[in-house]
């Protein structure tokens, strides 16, 4: 199916993390959502497991990669 309006269309859920983490680094991505996978030994691998099963807490997160999106395209 096509989604040409959705910015996240192709990403895929370990990019988004990854790239969040590089740009933000776990801590401060812990402050702004506060999950556990974030703040307690965090991982690309149980921060996926969480999020996968947990809708509220993937929208948060895909909200907060549009967010550092928009700031990086200034």
């Amino acid at each position: 199916m096509e989604q040409p309006n959705n910015p996240l269309h192709g990403i895929k859920l370990e990019q988004i993390i990854t790239d969040l983490e590089a740009h933000y680094g776990w801590e401060y991505m812990g402050t702004i959502i506060n999950i556990k996978c974030f703040n307690d030994t965090p991982s690309v691998k149980s921060s996926l497991k969480f999020l996968r099963r947990t809708p509220w807490a993937r929208t948060k997160v895909e909200y907060m990669y549009l967010k550092m999106l928009e700031k990086k395209r200034g």
